[in-house]
């Protein structure tokens, strides 16, 4: 009944947006997703791969997302998207506002076929591709979801979005936060500091220890979900067309996590930061 009453706060449209985005947040880890693709479990790790190609794979995540914070920090605030959102800033009305998720999940799909044909030898040139498309969809998403991408820390919240992936459902605790309000958390530091050394130097020093700490952190997670595509494109089988969906499955992820993400923030700007996340933690 208190849970009831807690979630009974927010109106009924805003309870039912908060409750689809924790199902996405919480309980639709890549792996699963891979794993019905596919029709077999996804058990990948890094450790796992000859040392060589571990380290190759590791270069190519900080690689990416190096090029990822430096396309957000450089480029993502000069296109408005013709955004019009609401007088309350609840979210977006106009059709112009609306994100180009399909245009960029084609693309993903193209840089796929690569990797599907040629196998993980092409992970150094096809991440970063991939992960540049993601954030460039991952911006429509914050964008049409009323966020202001001249801000840094609306742009730090669409690099963030690489961290927010939920695992396997079996390392899932319906019964906690321990997805997404744990990583938001966890990276609250990292973001301010990030956003505050942005905001006095820009990016003429990418290797400032503030620039490289949250960049670390957001690659201890992506790397998890990178491992388990590198797998699934791995498998003799795959080829050009298998990989080009597993990419287009990876975009889609991560365009279901952006939405999560903010419409989450959204609601929060609207109805406040503790209600929304008293509600979301009630929800079963």
């Amino acid at each position: 009944m208190k849970n009831e009453l807690i979630v009974d706060t927010l109106p009924p449209e805003a309870v039912e947006e908060l409750r689809e985005a924790k199902r996405v947040l919480e309980h639709h880890g890549i792996a699963d997703r891979l794993t019905e693709l596919i029709g077999a479990p996804i058990t990948a790790s890094l450790k796992m791969l000859p040392d060589i190609a571990e380290k190759t794979v590791y270069s190519a995540i900080d690689k990416s997302l190096n090029v990822a914070l430096d396309v957000a920090m450089r480029t993502l605030g000069d296109d408005r998207g013709g955004t019009d959102t609401k007088k309350d800033g609840s979210g977006p009305t106009s059709e112009l506002g609306k994100p180009r998720l399909l245009t960029h999940k084609l693309l993903a799909g193209l840089s796929g076929a690569a990797g599907g044909a040629f196998g993980g030898a092409t992970i150094a040139v096809e991440l970063p591709v991939s992960t540049v498309l993601i954030l460039r969809s991952v911006a429509d998403i914050a964008r049409s979801e009323g966020e202001d991408l001249s801000e840094i820390e609306s742009r730090l919240a669409c690099l963030q979005v690489f961290a927010l992936d939920p695992g396997k459902k079996s390392d899932v605790d319906d019964d906690t936060e321990f997805g997404y309000f744990a990583v938001r958390a966890a990276m609250a530091v990292q973001i301010r500091d990030a956003s505050q050394y942005l905001l006095k130097n820009g990016m003429a020093d990418t290797t400032a220890p503030v620039l490289v700490k949250l960049v670390s952190q957001i690659g201890k997670r992506f790397g998890v979900v990178v491992s388990e595509k590198i797998a699934a494109q791995a498998i003799p089988v795959i080829g050009a067309i298998g990989g080009a969906l597993i990419n287009s499955y990876f975009i889609d992820h991560y365009q279901d996590l952006a939405r999560a993400h903010f419409t989450i923030r959204r609601l929060e700007r609207t109805y406040g930061e503790s209600q929304v996340r008293e509600a979301y933690g009630a929800m079963k």
